[in-house]
C-alpha cells in the first residue's frame, strides 16, 4: 500500500510538469498581457523573478522527486530494506516542503498579492493581482487546480501514510517474505 501511494503521489508531479511544457508559454504571455491591460510594463514580471509556468528551468526539483519516487516505490514493492529507510528519510522532507510550496500553487493570489504588497516596489503595489493570476490561470488546463490540490495531500498527507505503513511490522513480515 504505501508503494501505491508513491507512485499515486507520482502522478500530480508528472502532470504539473506537463502543463508547464505545455501551456506555461502561453500563461506567462496571458499575465503580461494583463499587466500591459492594467497600464503596467509587462516586463515587471521578469524584474521580480515572477513566472507563470513558462520558467522550464524548475523543472528538475518535480521530476527528480518523480524519479525518487519511483526508485522508492520499486525497493518498496520488492521488500527491499532500502526502499523502507529511504522513505524514512524522503517522505518527512516531501512532506514538509509540499506543506512550504504547494500551498503557493494552490492560493497564488493571495501569496503573490502579500509580496506585491510588501515588496515595497510602487508599481508591483498597482497590480491587480486576482486579474494578472486570473489570466495566466486562463490559459491553463481547468484541471490544473484539483492537479496541486492532489499534490498537497499526497505529498503532505500521503508522506505521513507512508511512513506509518512501513512502520508496521506487516510491512517487515512482508519484506521478510519476499527475503525467503
Amino acid at each position: 500500500m504505501a508503494a501505491g501511494i508513491q507512485l499515486l503521489t507520482v502522478l500530480p508531479f508528472l502532470l504539473s510538469i506537463i502543463v508547464v511544457w505545455s501551456s506555461g508559454a502561453d500563461a506567462q504571455a496571458a499575465a503580461e498581457a494583463e499587466l500591459t491591460r492594467q497600464g503596467l510594463p509587462a516586463s515587471v514580471l521578469a524584474e521580480h523573478g515572477v513566472s507563470f509556468g513558462s520558467n522550464t528551468a524548475e523543472t528538475p526539483l518535480p521530476a527528480a522527486i518523480v524519479v525518487v519516487l519511483v526508485v522508492l516505490a520499486l525497493l518498496n514493492l520488492t521488500g527491499r530494506r532500502a526502499g523502507r529507510v529511504l522513505s524514512w528519510v524522503f517522505h518527512p522532507l516531501l512532506a514538509v516542503a509540499g506543506a512550504l510550496i504547494v500551498p503557493a500553487q494552490l492560493f497564488t493570489a493571495t501569496f503573490l498579492a502579500a509580496n506585491f504588497r510588501d515588496s515595497g516596489d510602487p508599481v508591483l503595489r498597482q497590480v491587480d493581482v486576482p486579474q494578472l493570476v486570473g489570466a495566466a490561470r486562463a490559459a491553463m488546463p481547468s484541471w490544473l487546480p484539483v492537479v496541486d490540490g492532489a499534490k498537497l495531500v499526497l505529498t503532505t498527507a500521503g508522506s505521513l501514510v507512508v511512513i506509518v505503513l512501513l512502520t508496521l511490522p506487516s510491512a517487515r513480515a512482508c519484506r521478510s517474505a519476499r527475503n525467503k
